[in-house]
């Protein structure tokens, strides 16, 4: 998992710096922190699980990052959460994704994204998949302009627009 955070990270560059970052199915809040690390303003973890939501907390304190505007916790459903965001007008610059392989989750996701309307104009979603899980190359306002594999792992990057 190491290498493929290095590979997406290494894809991304700059486009980090000076983000708002959304994560959802945050599981250990990796990416996430990751980015805050690369100069992201802000990140926003979603996740339901407590494991991960007890994860996310120790790792943004080992990191002596606070919580307040630039890191929040969400603890809720990623779907849900994407139309909660729209409700309240947040729109995020880069958005990670990393759902459980093999529920579908990564296509309803990418579409509820390409759909609703939280995604600055030149926004990025990175998705973390199956390699088995084929995803579109179009959903709503997102059109995919890289995918690589590692191992059983696919990383998929969406641009708005």
């Amino acid at each position: 998992m190491d290498n493929v955070r290095k590979a997406v990270f290494d894809i991304l560059g700059k486009e980090v710096r000076g983000v708002k970052v959304l994560d959802l199915f945050a599981g250990s809040g990796a990416l996430g922190l990751e980015a805050l690390s690369r100069g992201a303003d802000s990140c926003i973890f979603v996740d339901n699980n407590r494991s991960s939501i007890k994860a996310i907390k120790g790792n943004i304190g080992a990191l002596g990052l606070r919580y307040g505007e630039d890191v929040l916790i969400v603890v809720c459903d990623a779907i849900r959460a994407i139309s909660r965001f729209f409700k309240r007008d947040n729109k995020f610059d880069l958005v990670f994704l990393d759902p459980p392989y093999y529920k579908s989750l990564a296509k309803k996701s990418l579409f509820l994204l390409g759909s609703y309307d939280i995604l600055t104009k030149s926004a990025v979603v990175v998705i973390e998949h199956s390699k088995h899980d084929e995803l579109p190359s179009l959903a709503g306002e997102l059109k995919l302009f890289r995918s690589a594999g590692y191992g059983d792992t696919r990383i998929s990057f969406y641009r708005k627009g």
